[in-house]
């Protein structure tokens, strides 16, 4: 018995004669009539009762066709099932992100993801850049967003892919007198109070040797491991931050701070990360392409603090 059999069989009951199961088949009368013959040997029983062009079942072939339209259903759960894979229909996607990137940046790819992919779950984890970066070497988050002081260093045994790059500013209280520079370099930071980033962390390595390279020396007054601390820290008079601009962007949209360019020029880059013993699978790889276009979308809209001076 083979499946050219059923299917003539299961188109002359929904249709009644040889010749419309034929122009359903794609095929001819005869073979229709054929391929009836032969199942009929196969099973040993009369399909149909023949009456003139018309065909009757049998009861015997009422109850085959019973079992045969059960398995026409379990062909068309299959082609579902194969519409709702290609739709990722009911899996789940983690990513993980910093908490500047995933209130802002991340919520915002997910959304557009979810208008592409809606029946997908994604769960959106935030944690500071070592626990991120842990979290997706691990496998435990399936893609992540991070702002990279060296890519080296900070993403090692991680895929690495960056989308933007920018370079450090200076926050400043509006009546600092670095306010009145339109870009603030390094030596000028020389005898001022610095909201720096929390002790061993890429960020603060980076700018110690800054400093250090520039003969500047400052005094630390308060640490912190987000920008958006920094910011808060310097809007209170506790000191001046050098932060990455995305962690500006919204105090300098509120105009709470002055920000400026910082030389020299030290770039920062935001990436997606992948783990790098496992391949990426379609759900992850549909992820990235939408993020792609999201992210850059998002850094285009930023307020850019001119350079130079």
């Amino acid at each position: 018995m083979a499946l050219r059999h059923i299917e003539a069989f299961n188109s002359v009951i929904r249709l009644g004669t040889m010749t419309g199961a034929a122009v359903a088949l794609h095929t001819s009368q005869p073979q229709v009539s054929r391929l009836i013959g032969q199942l009929e040997a196969i099973v040993q029983f009369k399909l149909f009762e023949r009456n003139g062009s018309r065909l009757k079942p049998t009861l015997e072939g009422l109850r085959f066709h019973n079992e045969v339209r059960k398995t026409f259903e379990g062909l068309a759960s299959l082609e579902a099932a194969a519409a709702n894979i290609r739709a990722f229909g009911t899996q789940r996607l983690s990513v993980a992100a910093m908490p500047r990137l995933a209130g802002g940046p991340m919520a915002r790819v997910v959304a557009s993801f979810k208008l592409a992919h809606p029946r997908v779950l994604v769960a959106v984890h935030s944690g500071d850049a070592q626990t991120v970066h842990r979290w997706v070497q691990s496998g435990f988050c399936d893609a992540g967003l991070a702002m990279l002081y060296d890519e080296q260093a900070d993403a090692k045994d991680l895929q690495v892919e960056v989308l933007h790059r920018a370079n450090f500013v200076v926050v400043l209280p509006p009546d600092h007198p670095l306010a009145r520079l339109r870009v603030v370099h390094a030596r000028d930071l020389d005898g001022h109070a610095l909201v720096a980033a929390v002790q061993g962390s890429s960020l603060r390595q980076r700018c110690d040797r800054l400093l250090a390279e520039a003969g500047a020396t400052c005094t630390i007054t308060a640490e912190a491991n987000l920008g958006a601390t920094v910011c808060a820290l310097v809007a209170a008079g506790v000191g001046i931050g050098l932060i990455n601009p995305l962690a500006a962007q919204d105090e300098l949209r509120q105009a709470k701070l002055q920000v400026r360019p910082f030389l020299p020029e030290t770039s920062m880059s935001v990436a997606l990360l992948y783990p790098t013993q496992v391949e990426q699978h379609r759900l992850v790889q549909t992820f990235a392409r939408s993020a792609r276009g999201a992210l850059r979308r998002e850094f285009a809209r930023l307020v850019t603090v001119p350079t130079g001076g």
